[in-house]
């Protein structure tokens, strides 16, 4: 009979009149069986509503932040198109999306009980600090990072190549004859991390570390502030490569309003490839992140470890790196001294 309304193996068994064991080896592979015998159990289990191993359709997935970091997602654009791609893909696979905001070590608690639902396929996490990968690393569910990854390597993720990203802007700016090119920084996350190194990569022996311009806050006019003030500080620079497209646009009004004409006399470049840049005057050149990708192919990195999994394969973790895109608009040009 069945239990709390869920079909189970046994049920499968008895309608066919085979063993449970036979049912068992037809679902997950292991084991032989005919395969005109196992097509009608699967057949019959579909039929029956049985959730197959490794089937993610009609299940949920919790997508994982912490308190702190959702209030900054809500205002981040770039943060916004990974997740609507990590929608469309959910979408496309009637998996459902379930968010869970966390705050301290109670809040993991909880959330680790809400993680070890049935329906529950894995977790996808937003968040990265040390409390929240220990806490994924323990879980009986798979788990991928969204959008960063685990220095350790315990937990598979997908991200942008933040460091080649840099790195690109960075030649463009050089080919064009910069050399002191500032690096526009706002401290505190690991992608960022990455920019910042490459930045430092391409300049090679022209590297400068007093050619960072630090910001509070991830917006254009924490930006403008910032670069204002390196100005009346008599910071001297051709180019700015910005950690984001946000900060670029800041960067970019503060040079106009010094009377500095961009790209004429200072060239800037953004990171991000936000849709609204190329609306900018000048129009921002840019090096396009696959934000899209990022959380589709995030969603598809869990999926694809479930159905490992329940085929008796567990691979060890991967990080999963995307190319980015260089955009060439009017906010660059040679350089004039």
């Amino acid at each position: 009979m069945r239990q709390n309304g869920r079909t189970r193996i046994t049920d499968i068994a008895r309608k066919l009149g085979v063993s449970t064991a036979t049912v068992s080896r037809a679902l997950t592979g292991n084991g032989y069986v005919r395969e005109a015998l196992a097509a009608k159990i699967r057949a019959a289990a579909v039929e029956m509503n049985y959730t197959l191993p490794g089937s993610v359709t009609g299940r949920r997935v919790l997508l994982v932040s912490s308190q702190e970091a959702m209030i900054d997602f809500q205002r981040s654009q770039f943060t916004m198109h990974v997740l609507a791609g990590l929608q469309e893909r959910a979408d496309a696979q009637d998996i459902r999306v379930d968010t869970q905001i966390y705050q301290g070590a109670d809040g993991l608690q909880s959330l680790r009980e809400t993680a070890e639902a049935e329906d529950v396929i894995g977790v996808l996490l937003v968040t990265v600090d040390d409390a929240i990968l220990d806490f994924a690393h323990e879980l009986p569910r798979p788990a991928v990072i969204v959008n960063g990854d685990d220095p350790g390597m315990r937990l598979s993720s997908v991200t942008p190549c933040n460091r080649s990203a840099a790195a690109l802007a960075t030649r463009h700016l050089i080919e064009l004859g910069h050399r002191r090119i500032a690096f526009m920084n706002k401290p505190g996350r690991r992608t960022i991390l990455r920019r910042f190194e490459g930045w430092k990569d391409a300049l090679a022996e022209d590297f400068d570390p007093r050619l960072t311009i630090e910001v509070e806050d991830w917006t254009a006019e924490a930006a403008r502030r910032s670069v204002t003030e390196a100005l009346e500080n008599g910071l001297e620079f051709t180019a700015i490569v910005a950690a984001g497209d946000i900060l670029a646009a800041g960067a970019v009004a503060a040079l106009q309003s010094a009377g500095w004409k961009v790209p004429g006399e200072i060239s800037v470049l953004g990171i991000d490839g936000l849709p609204q840049g190329q609306y900018l005057s000048p129009a921002l050149s840019t090096v396009k992140i696959p934000m899209h990708a990022v959380g589709a192919l995030s969603l598809d990195l869990l999926c694809e470890t479930v159905r490992l999994r329940s085929a008796g394969i567990d691979l060890p973790a991967r990080r999963i790196e995307l190319a980015c895109e260089l955009i060439r608009r009017a906010s660059c040009g040679p350089c004039s001294t």
